[in-house]
C-alpha cells in the first residue's frame, strides 16, 4: 500500500482489521463467520455493526474537529456509552466557544 492511510483505516486496530479480513475472506458471510469464530450469528452482527459505526466516525470528511471524531470512535468500539460522551462534548463546546471567544476579544 503506497501513500497515507486513509483515516479510516488509520482508525482501526487489530482486532478491528482480523475481523475485516476474516469477513473478507468468508465472503462477507455472517453465518460463516460466526462459525469461524464460534459465537452466535447475533454476536457477529453486534460486532460489524461496531466496526461500521466506527469507520463512518472515523470517515467524515466534514469533520474538522479531532476531539469530535476521536470520541465517536470510542463510542463506537464500545469504550464509553453514548451519555459519558454527551458530557464530554458539551464540556468540549465550552472550552472551545471560550477558546474562541479570548481570541476574539485579543483581536479587537
Amino acid at each position: 500500500m503506497t501513500g497515507d492511510i486513509p483515516q479510516w483505516l488509520a482508525a482501526l486496530n487489530e482486532e478491528d482489521t482480523q475481523f475485516l479480513k476474516r469477513f473478507l475472506l468468508a465472503s462477507g458471510s455472517l453465518k460463516a463467520l460466526a462459525k469461524e469464530y464460534g459465537i452466535s450469528y447475533p454476536t457477529v452482527r453486534s460486532r460489524l455493526d461496531r466496526l461500521i459505526a466506527k469507520v463512518s466516525a472515523a470517515d467524515q470528511p466534514g469533520e474538522t474537529d479531532q476531539f469530535r471524531r476521536q470520541l465517536q470512535i470510542v463510542v463506537a468500539d464500545g469504550v464509553i456509552g453514548a451519555s459519558v460522551a454527551r458530557t464530554l462534548l458539551a464540556a468540549h463546546d465550552e472550552v472551545v466557544a471560550h477558546e474562541k471567544g479570548g481570541r476574539h476579544a485579543e483581536t479587537d
